[in-house]
């Protein structure tokens, strides 16, 4: 024991040495936990009934970004009780497997939004998006009326989804292609809509502000919160992952 301390100790005293010593570890260490991804196509578990984002929930994601809406509201439901019994089915990785940047948040100044979708009306967003105070009292979330205000300036989608093609997100030709077409008519209720529905199930086809005469921020960003939490057959993904 006496001979081991005083190599340990002669270790101690040479910074070269234990400097050497700590970056083999760490090596050792990261070979370990990195070399096993190289032969695996995906870490993560596919689930029924997710796709990518459409077009218009792209915008509406863009714009939640922009706005720092992730600064005070997390996407992420961690699998505790307290948790699921407030907000709904803990978060599941698929859930993100399209998010670039994924939206998990690091605090919850307002309540976890990883379940928002369908639980309040379009109406209900629109008008707590203009003034919060009006539909939760005691909130402390800023107003963003503008956004119905503003018209949907989002670029071309076409180089959006292309751009999201590149980095792993499945988009079909077929959806790139019609991508500018596609944002337009998911907000417009006299529309023909079968081909959307086709590339994107369980979109959510209609004018999201109650302006139908306009394509608005308001739109895509009701759209992209209506979406959130909806897409996941859970029912499918119970087997996959179990809270623990």
């Amino acid at each position: 024991m006496s001979g081991f301390a005083e190599k340990h100790k002669k270790l101690e005293r040479n910074v070269t040495l234990l400097g050497l010593a700590a970056f083999v570890t760490v090596a050792i260490g990261g070979i370990v936990e990195i070399a096993p991804l190289f032969w695996i196509d995906n870490t993560i578990e596919k689930v029924e009934g997710m796709r990518p984002y459409t077009p218009l929930e792209l915008a509406g994601r863009n714009i939640y970004i922009r706005e720092g809406c992730y600064s005070c509201h997390s996407q992420m439901v961690r699998p505790f009780r307290d948790e699921v019994e407030r907000y709904g089915h803990y978060s599941l990785a698929a859930e993100s497997m399209y998010d670039h940047p994924f939206q998990w948040g690091s605090k919850r100044t307002g309540p976890d939004l990883a379940r928002v979708g369908g639980r309040y009306s379009d109406e209900w967003h629109v008008q707590h998006l203009i003034d919060p105070r009006s539909v939760v009292p005691e909130s402390i979330m800023p107003p963003y009326a503008f956004l119905a205000e503003k018209d949907l300036k989002a670029g071309d989608m076409v180089k959006h989804l292309r751009a999201q093609r590149r980095i792993g997100v499945p988009y079909t030709e077929e959806a790139i292609a019609a991508a500018n077409e596609d944002l337009i008519v998911q907000a417009d209720p006299m529309a023909s809509t079968a081909d959307l529905e086709e590339r994107y199930p369980k979109a959510q086809v209609r004018d999201f502000d109650g302006d139908p005469d306009r394509l608005t921020e308001m739109d895509a960003l009701v759209a992209y919160l209506q979406m959130i939490g909806t897409l996941v057959d859970f029912e499918a993904a119970e087997p996959l992952e179990q809270p623990r």
